[in-house]
């Protein structure tokens, strides 16, 4: 007889208790950040973003003066694996640290035009689920963040910019990984269920093969990605840690000073 599969445990979560796990999971940093509340004048849906090819534009320019290139496919390329990361990094929080799915719903997120940092993120009436086995919480949480927000915010990229699917799912990728790494790095005692959740997402759909997470320490993960973000291409920029791009003698190198140091 084939083995019989249970059902993926999933209870839904309290608005207190959604709110409580968010305000935790901010004080790992800025990217981790996710307010809960109502918004307020200046807030915008993060539908904008998705579906306003004008404003997608605005803010792409916005990052290219800011960075100083006239390079948009660049600065779309790093506006995307802010966002990105900004996306990823709560979520793989509140799970990690908590057990806690967070339902991302759009028309759930707002954003703040801040100028500089990362985006300002809040969340209105957050709902959520309890998820014990982060193979169980991978697929929701894949259509969740990848789905509904990145595939979208992915194809309006794409219509304003001549940029490749394969770079902006290596940077969804990379945002995933570097989430994950820094809260190896912030919470030691995570570090064991945010890398399996990592595993598990990047074996999923459209992050498949875009790289490999290893762990040359225990608790100490690294990721490398297939493509290149372009940041090399700005002016002062040079090739990020993960980056395809790095020699394989820099990139054994940097894999032994995290060996010897524990560094991620």
């Amino acid at each position: 007889m084939p083995p019989v599969r249970r059902a993926p445990v999933i209870v839904p979560a309290g608005p207190e208790t959604v709110s409580a796990v968010l305000a935790e999971v901010s004080t790992v940093g800025g990217y981790f950040e996710l307010d809960a509340g109502e918004a307020e004048p200046g807030w915008r849906p993060l539908t904008d973003l998705l579906t306003d090819r004008a404003l997608l534009a605005r803010r792409v320019a916005e990052v290219a003066t800011r960075l100083g290139t006239d390079q948009t496919r660049v600065a779309a390329s790093i506006q995307f694996q802010g966002l990105a990361a900004r996306l990823w990094s709560p979520v793989v929080g509140a799970f990690a640290a908590h057990g806690l799915l967070l339902d991302l719903a759009p028309t759930r997120v707002h954003w703040y035009p801040a100028p500089t940092g990362p985006l300002p993120l809040r969340a209105v009436r957050p709902g959520g689920w309890q998820v014990a086995d982060p193979a169980e919480a991978a697929g929701p949480m894949y259509h969740g963040v990848v789905t509904g927000l990145l595939e979208p915010l992915a194809s309006a990229v794409r219509e304003i910019v001549g940029i490749s699917s394969t770079l902006l799912w290596g940077n969804t990728a990379s945002a995933l990984a570097g989430a994950v790494c820094v809260l190896a790095r912030q919470r030691p005692e995570l570090a064991g269920r945010a890398v399996a959740l990592g595993r598990e997402l990047l074996g999923t759909g459209s992050l498949r093969d875009t790289g490999g997470l290893a762990e040359p320490v225990p608790g100490r993960p690294s990721f490398t990605r297939n493509s290149c973000c372009l940041y090399y291409r700005l002016p002062g920029g040079g090739k990020c840690g993960d980056c395809v791009l790095l020699a394989s003698r820099t990139r054994e190198r940097l894999a032994s000073r995290t060996r010897e140091r524990g560094d991620t």
